[in-house]
């Protein structure tokens, strides 16, 4: 039932949810009391799987690889944990934004009925994709994900930010369709698509297959994860979404992305790696780079966080590439670290814009005299993305760079050390325009069309302590450091293994 939980709970509670109407102040306790228990249940959960290994379920009692099933191990349940910390803290940000913004906006009457629902929808989702045990639910969860993100991206917006999220939406039903398609060559190849059955049955099947099926794989899961070159999407569709959606998107989405490559390449395909290993590190290497350039372009606070998001995918892809142990454990502690600061990062950016009016950097400045709460709490997860000791973004960049130079992959690590300074300089030019200089009078709000108010300089308490808490969890990542990282490193070695995961599924 612990591995059951993080899904059926938040499914159940959307129903709910969905039945209460306009009661929103009961939504409201309901959507936070949900959250509150999957985060707890996915913290016993890892306690549990850390001591005893993974924990399978079979749903309905069909055994494996004929029925559904869910499986943590700790990978999974480390990201279920993460993951439930984040959409829970982003649920406090966005009531105290968007539900209060919306309670005399010309939105309210659908905000009300729809967002808590589709925010347990997505949790579920999100959640599913973590546990679920083979590859076709796998493309379930990402339909239950991006079904609610649909809905939650264009819930609050006026017609300029419904038209800027169609190109996600149309992204996205084009990845759904290669991503079932390949599903289907998966099981025309192999008869089976749960994932412990596939770990033997895809050795049976000829190299050249094989590759094919995993190269397309990575394509598939790429565009979700925005891997270059298939990240043209993301950074016109994040910055479109009101500021707790667009923080939740950019903390979790993209990492399910990875987590899916992580999964497939290391389990379904560990003797393939001499072709797919070179792949991804090129890959990752493009991301890094073609992302951080187009960060420093940008002239707008949301844009240059949407390129750092992708560049920074990189690094978790070049720990992957390398296909060892310290390689794959860095990747994982770097997803750990990026879902939390990534999540912070757009949060204040949200509570900048409903200050200033605008996201523009040439239309803001002097916010560290006007408010100095604002500007420690922008400048403490802007120091850990771009890597400053003691910060998680450094623990975690040492971490691949070490296992790259362990593996003798010196290109990769190079260019690695170049975009952290190039990190760097775009959070330096972020904080030199938005918070030193003279401050600058509010600009009013442009879109009236929309139900949320920027430019008020006024910021409700509620957003501000969540966004603090969002930031208190990014600073114990490093407290914690040493024992996390020694997790991750355990979890890599399941990954590795593979035995116990197999073991656990299809029992033997």
């Amino acid at each position: 039932m612990a591995v059951a939980l993080p899904v059926l709970g938040p499914v159940l509670a959307a129903a709910v949810a969905l039945l209460l109407g306009g009661a929103s102040r009961t939504q409201r306790v309901l959507t936070v009391g949900t959250l509150v228990v999957v985060t707890v249940d996915a913290l016993l959960l890892l306690v549990r799987v850390d001591a005893d290994g993974p924990l399978a379920v079979q749903a309905g009692g069909w055994p494996a690889p004929f029925g559904i099933t869910l499986v943590a191990d700790r990978l999974s349940a480390l990201l279920l944990l993460v993951s439930g910390v984040v959409l829970l803290l982003v649920l406090l940000y966005a009531l105290g934004q968007g539900i209060a913004d919306a309670a005399t906006g010309p939105g309210t009457r659908r905000v009300r009925y729809v967002f808590h629902p589709a925010y347990l929808v997505l949790a579920a989702g999100v959640s599913f994709a973590f546990v679920t045990g083979d590859l076709f639910n796998l493309f379930v969860a990402f339909e239950v994900m991006l079904t609610a993100s649909y809905v939650l991206i264009t819930l609050q917006a006026g017609p300029r930010a419904v038209r800027s999220a169609m190109t996600y939406i149309v992204v996205s039903l084009l990845a759904s369709g290669l991503f079932v398609a390949a599903v289907g060559l998966v099981y025309a190849a192999t008869g089976t698509v749960n994932f412990a059955d596939l770990h033997g049955a895809l050795a049976e099947v000829p190299q050249g297959v094989r590759v094919a099926l995993a190269l397309l794989l990575v394509v598939v899961f790429g565009i979700k994860a925005a891997l270059f070159p298939l990240y043209f999407w993301l950074p016109d569709s994040y910055p479109v979404a009101p500021a707790p959606v667009t923080a939740v998107f950019a903390g979790l989405l993209t990492k399910v992305g990875v987590y899916a490559i992580i999964r497939t390449q290391v389990l379904l395909f560990p003797d393939d790696t001499a072709v797919t290993g070179p792949v991804l590190l090129v890959m990752a290497g493009a991301t890094l780079v073609f992302g951080i350039f187009g960060a420093i372009a940008q002239n707008e606070i949301k844009r240059v966080l949407s390129f750092t998001i992708v560049s920074h995918i990189g690094f978790m892809i070049m720990g992957l590439g390398l296909f060892t142990l310290a390689g794959i454990a860095g990747a994982i502690f770097y997803v750990v670290h990026h879902i939390v600061i990534q999540t912070t990062l757009f949060a204040v950016e949200g509570l900048v814009e409903r200050r200033t009016g605008t996201s523009r950097l040439n239309r803001i400045s002097g916010l560290a005299h006007t408010s100095p709460l604002l500007a420690g709490l922008f400048a403490l997860p802007a120091l850990s993305l771009a890597g400053f000791p003691p910060f998680s973004g450094f623990v975690g960049k040492v971490a691949l760079i070490e296992a790259g130079a362990a593996a003798g992959s010196w290109v990769i690590v190079a260019v690695a050390v170049g975009v952290s300074l190039l990190t760097v300089y775009a959070m330096a030019v972020v904080w030199g325009s938005a918070f030193w200089g003279r401050p600058n009078r509010p600009r009013r709000d442009l879109d009236a069309e929309d139900a949320i108010q920027v430019g008020v300089r006024t910021v409700p308490a509620l957003m501000t302590w969540s966004t603090a808490a969002v930031v208190a969890v990014g600073l114990a990542i490093p407290v914690v450091g040493g024992p996390l990282y020694e997790l991750c490193s355990r979890a890599a070695q399941d990954l590795l293994a593979a035995t116990p995961y197999v073991t656990a599924v299809l029992g033997g």
